[in-house]
């Protein structure tokens, strides 16, 4: 039921990892996301923090989601808005923006957690060159069922649609399974993926390894499952 196993590389930045799993060598592209980032978890020291400089975007959206810390977002369209948990930043870039993103000074003062992720979306032709924009979503749809919560972050799961902005068929959810956890990972995208973030899970009775990006293979029903607990992103 696995289709193609991609290990991601890590970049050092200091501090803290990010692990970058597409694109690669193996694998370009699963759906819409052309660029899948997992960081953490990791501690700053106190009174540093995460500073990425003002830096430009084309022809692609953004999406930015925490498990831990908090995230300042600045951009060329004059948003402002920290990031914490349950909340998702969707940047869309179009003809162009710039934007930065910092850890913010409260959290500066007490050494800054860093744990999520960022993942970068490819636009449809016709919607490359549209407007800039910049949303954060809170008020998520939530599932729960069978130990297991998981949010829709983008797109429809479960019957639930998220209210994010989506050019293109999209599935993102995070999923956070207790142990014994279970729920089931429907067939109805061509392209899905899963990665084990934080503890342990299987799909299908197969073990996810952390990090790595499990490619699906289409058209079968799958059950996600954990015995310890564990959390897992599904795109």
């Amino acid at each position: 039921m696995i289709e193609q196993i991609v290990t991601p590389v890590a970049h050092d930045l200091g501090q803290f990892e990010v692990r970058r799993a597409i694109p690669s060598k193996a694998r370009s592209m699963v759906g819409p996301f052309v660029f899948v980032d997992q960081f953490g978890p990791a501690q700053l020291d106190i009174g540093s923090g995460m500073d990425v400089r003002p830096h430009p975007h084309i022809n692609l959206a953004t999406v930015t989601w925490l498990f831990e810390g908090a995230i300042d977002h600045r951009d060329s369209l004059g948003s402002y808005a920290t990031i914490r948990p349950g909340q998702v930043n969707l940047m869309t870039a179009g003809r162009g923006i710039v934007h930065s993103e910092r850890s913010p000074a409260d959290e500066r003062a007490e050494g800054p957690k860093l744990y999520g992720m960022q993942t970068w979306l490819a636009l449809p032709e016709a919607s490359e060159e549209i407007d800039p924009a910049f949303e954060a979503v809170r008020d998520l749809p939530v599932l729960e069922a069978d130990g297991a919560h998981a949010t829709v972050i983008m797109g429809e799961l479960w019957g639930k649609r998220a209210r994010t902005t989506t050019y293109a068929a999209t599935i993102n959810a995070d999923i956070v399974l207790k142990a014994g956890g279970r729920i089931p990972i429907d067939a109805e995208a061509d392209e899905r993926a899963v990665m084990l973030v934080g503890g342990e899970g299987s799909i299908d009775g197969t073990s996810l390894g952390l990090y790595e990006l499990t490619i699906l293979k289409p058209g079968a029903q799958m059950l996600l499952t954990s015995e310890s607990g564990g959390r897992v992103m599904l795109m």
